[in-house]
């Protein structure tokens, strides 16, 4: 380790951003190095007084999945690059295993004794397994990568999942099975594809009576950065703009700040029939001066079919 590095990685240090190994040869090279050191020190006095200066405060659940969305769509052009490295590194590897025969002898080994192994189990499944089989756990979304895709079986409720954990897998299940659910929720709000949080969002919007997916649908329309997959959230959303306050003030959000004409007509769509209703008809009135000659005279038109009040 070098200084050049330790000087690099100070900042990511002193907010714990560091993997633990990298923690450790940080502090051994300060230990070490006086000038190390007193980068280390100033950083951490620079710290003391921008926490003094501007106190730091949470971020909301929503900042923070909005964030990582963006995060998630910058990263994904930098995915093969990673998956190429690590080819270049596994073929050097297997280099060195060429001209190593006894090691290659002991993988063969011990290759062939975990295959034997593995067949033994197999053959000999136990009725306790099967039956786990049967009833699966509940999928750990700490430990999943990313959505890839959602495939909707036509004439039936039946879906299928295929999502990323160290090793990509699946799942298979109707729109009603808690996993399906679950990672539903996820993709809809974490996923760097815009096409697979479109399919989410459109299965979601199937079962909005239920608050957290009435929830994900109101996060999709807030922050989703495709306004395909605003418009799938407005259609599921529909039905509760009447009852539900949290679903108006989302859809009246939409209307005068979406910058997607579409999504902003079909809020006044479903707002029309609240027209009476004090915040709607300011949103009306506010729009009946838009900069968009159809919002504008759409709104006007509204506004045309309330009753005057004394």
């Amino acid at each position: 380790m070098n200084c050049d590095w330790v000087k690099q990685n100070i900042t990511l240090y002193i907010y714990d951003e560091l993997p633990d190994d990298a923690r450790h040869e940080l502090e051994q090279h300060t230990e070490r190095c006086a000038g190390c050191a007193a980068e280390l020190k100033t950083a951490r006095e620079f710290r003391g007084l921008m926490s003094e200066c501007l106190p730091a405060s949470d971020p909301t659940p929503n900042l923070l999945a909005a964030s990582r969305i963006r995060l998630s769509e910058t990263l994904e052009s930098a995915e093969p690059a990673r998956r190429w490295r690590w080819t270049l590194d596994l073929a050097g590897w297997l280099h060195q295993v060429r001209f190593a025969p006894a090691l290659a002898a002991v993988l063969l080994m011990i290759g062939f004794a975990g295959g034997v192994m593995a067949s033994y189990k197999l053959v000999n499944k136990s009725p306790d397994i099967a039956q786990v089989s049967k009833n699966p756990p509940a999928i750990n979304q700490a430990s999943i990568a990313g959505i890839k895709s959602i495939i909707p079986d036509p004439g039936s409720r039946k879906v299928e999942i295929q999502y990323d954990t160290v090793q990509p897998e699946k799942v298979e299940g109707t729109i009603d099975d808690p996993r399906i659910q679950q990672l539903l929720l996820f993709a809809a709000r974490s996923n760097y594809n815009a096409g697979v949080r479109m399919d989410s969002v459109d299965l979601l919007a199937q079962r909005p009576e239920e608050r957290q997916v009435r929830d994900a649908l109101i996060f999709a329309l807030r922050y989703d950065a495709n306004p395909g997959v605003r418009l799938k959230a407005l259609d599921g959303l529909g039905p509760f703009v009447q009852n539900d306050t949290s679903v108006r003030n989302a859809v009246l959000e939409a209307l005068l700040n979406d910058a997607n004409p579409g999504v902003r007509s079909e809020a006044i769509v479903l707002l029309k029939p609240l027209k009476a209703d004090a915040s709607v008809r300011q949103a009306f009135q506010q729009l009946s001066r838009d900069k968009s000659k159809f919002i504008r005279s759409e709104s006007q038109r509204v506004l045309a079919t309330i009753p005057e009040i004394d």
